[in-house]
């Protein structure tokens, strides 16, 4: 196995396949929500909420900030979901939104002389990490080797630059497809294969040796 799919495995064994056994598609909840069900949206956000959450924090490393953004997130998709094109995936258009909040605020921190991203990560303890979803039937020393794993993953992730952390996570984290993830980036097909193959590298010298 290889050293992405050895911690991608660790990463992913146990989510919600566990969530419902047919929950319902998301364009039939959007125009659920359009029609004026007061449910529906609620089931929206909790179908990304956990996604998009680990997803900001891996870009910004900053757990608070990182809820704040999801939150900033659904209020622009509950404000423009009437414009939104059903043609195109929604998990890459609020993907798009997301990114661009994490850039945002990356921008942001990169501006101020006095907080950066190392700061903040090393502000942030353990039960500040990203939200996962764990097997109750697991061993306790596989629970073990997943969350020391997971340690190991954020730490490397965060070292990477952050255009390479953001195609790093979007396609060995999250699980974006290359065209996905050009929608989401601005960007072509080519750079985001070159990008992914200068994270990959970057990101095996990094956690390498903290496996041996």
């Amino acid at each position: 196995m290889t050293l992405i799919r050895l911690l991608k495995s660790a990463l992913t064994s146990g989510k919600p396949e566990r969530e419902a056994a047919a929950p319902p598609e998301i364009n039939t909840l959007i125009e659920a929500h359009l029609q004026g069900d007061p449910l529906a949206f609620g089931q929206i956000v909790t179908r990304y909420q956990v996604r998009l959450l680990n997803f900001i924090y891996r870009m910004i490393g900053d757990r608070a900030r990182a809820e704040d953004l999801v939150q900033e997130t659904f209020l622009r998709v509950y404000r423009h979901l009437g414009r939104f094109d059903r043609s195109r995936k929604f998990s890459t258009w609020i993907y798009t939104i997301a990114s661009n909040l994490a850039k945002n605020e990356l921008r942001n921190l990169s501006r101020s002389p006095l907080i950066s991203f190392d700061q903040v990560r090393a502000r942030e303890g353990e039960e500040q990490r990203p939200v996962d979803f764990e097997d109750s039937e697991t061993r306790p020393d596989d629970l073990f080797e997943r969350r020391h794993l997971k340690a190991l993953v954020d730490e490397a992730v965060a070292r990477l630059s952050a255009h390479h952390r953001e195609v790093f996570v979007l396609r060995e984290l999250e699980g974006k497809s290359y065209e996905e993830i050009a929608e989401i980036m601005h960007c072509n097909l080519g750079t985001v294969k070159s990008r992914l193959n200068r994270a990959r590298q970057s990101f095996a010298e990094i956690i390498e040796p903290r496996l041996e």
